[in-house]
């Protein structure tokens, strides 16, 4: 099930796209983000960018009126990851990512309560297959299956939504219900160059699949024209039908 069976606005319609802020300056990425102007309303700041000035760049977005997707991927004893996450909600971002370890997910959701911050679990990261997860120590077990158990962690501990491979997103839908968030990288318009991204899947097939948002950096932030690559996959994701 997708958000596309209920009828949305233009800006509930923009807010699907949260545009990857992958460049190695808070400069490059203010020049970027005034570039594709009311195309894009979401963005999000990862490793690269956050260790780079980006949470102050967080900030100024978000006064912008913006949303921000940190996506840190927070992992530690469960007092670091509370306060972290408590942290985070001060600054008003709209997602967080965690590992999704028990203790972590428990931990995150005690620091956002009381706030608007959604806490979205990492399952299995797209790049590791059955073998990395054994040379990891978690065999017997495969990718798929370890997807499935802490998706259903995720859901009974109280998080907001999941960060998985659209490939991945029927399947998880099936556990976490219709009321959470998946969130899916790895997105790909017709005719992009896959990069580094092994299981991609197109803007529409995204969606129908049951994503509520996608994550898209390269198309975009490569782009001779990125507010009109922006425009594109937005225009896409308003026709696919539910």
């Amino acid at each position: 099930m997708s958000l596309s069976t209920n009828p949305v606005s233009e800006g509930d319609i923009r807010d699907r796209l949260i545009i990857g802020l992958d460049v190695p300056s808070v400069e490059e990425a203010r020049a970027l983000v005034g570039r594709i102007g009311e195309a894009g309303t979401f963005y999000k700041i990862g490793y690269q960018l956050a260790y780079a000035g980006g949470f102050e760049l967080a900030r100024e977005l978000i006064d912008q009126g913006k949303k921000v997707f940190l996506d840190l991927k927070l992992h530690d004893i469960g007092n670091t990851v509370e306060e972290g996450a408590r942290s985070v909600a001060r600054l008003g971002a709209t997602f967080l990512t965690v590992h999704a370890y028990p203790q972590t997910m428990r931990a995150a959701v005690a620091g956002k309560a009381g706030s608007s911050l959604k806490i979205l679990a990492v399952t299995v990261l797209t790049s590791y297959d059955d073998n990395d997860l054994i040379e990891a120590g978690y065999a017997p077990t495969t990718a798929a299956d370890l997807v499935a158990r802490r998706a259903g962690q995720a859901r009974d501990l109280g998080v907001d939504g999941i960060v998985c491979a659209a490939t991945e997103a029927e399947r998880v839908r099936g556990i976490v219900g219709p009321d959470r968030l998946i969130v899916t990288p790895g997105i790909r318009p017709a005719g992009s160059d896959a990069g580094d991204q092994k299981r991609i899947v197109t803007p529409s097939e995204g969606i129908r699949l049951g994503a509520n948002h996608l994550v898209v950096a390269r198309p975009i932030v490569r782009a001779a024209d990125p507010k009109a690559a922006a425009e594109a996959i937005v225009r896409e994701i308003s026709q696919t039908p539910a």
